[in-house]
């Protein structure tokens, strides 16, 4: 079982930046494959970034490729996603995910947090 819970969302305008945290329970972080995932208002959850297990392999959506970037500190159980020259489409609940299989594309993931608000303005 893992817990997630991720921090550092809120308003910011356009342009600006931001850095998720997600912190995760366990001694088992490193056997994870972790990902970000999004929800804007009105639309479903969408796939944005994943990182390998060790760190050294990532895949990110086409639409936040270039401006944001997933990284993990596997000693202390975080997994970061920053966020640069940020649009107001990216505005939505922000959630980090576990998942025990090495494959970065698929986006089945069996662990989630509460998920963390992130605002855009114009």
């Amino acid at each position: 079982q893992v817990q997630l819970v991720e921090s550092g969302g809120g308003l910011v305008q356009a342009g600006g930046s931001l850095r998720l945290s997600c912190v995760a329970s366990g001694r088992t972080f490193s056997s994870y494959t972790m990902g970000w995932f999004r929800q804007a208002p009105g639309k479903e959850r969408a796939f944005v970034a994943a990182i390998s297990r060790g760190g050294s392999s990532t895949y990110y959506a086409d639409s936040v490729k270039d401006r944001f970037t997933i990284s993990r500190d596997n000693a202390k159980n975080t997994v970061y996603l920053q966020m640069n020259s940020l649009k107001p489409e990216d505005t939505a609940v922000y959630y980090c995910a576990a998942k025990s299989s090495a494959v970065l594309t698929t986006t089945l993931y069996q662990y989630w947090g509460q998920g963390t608000r992130v605002t855009v303005s114009s």
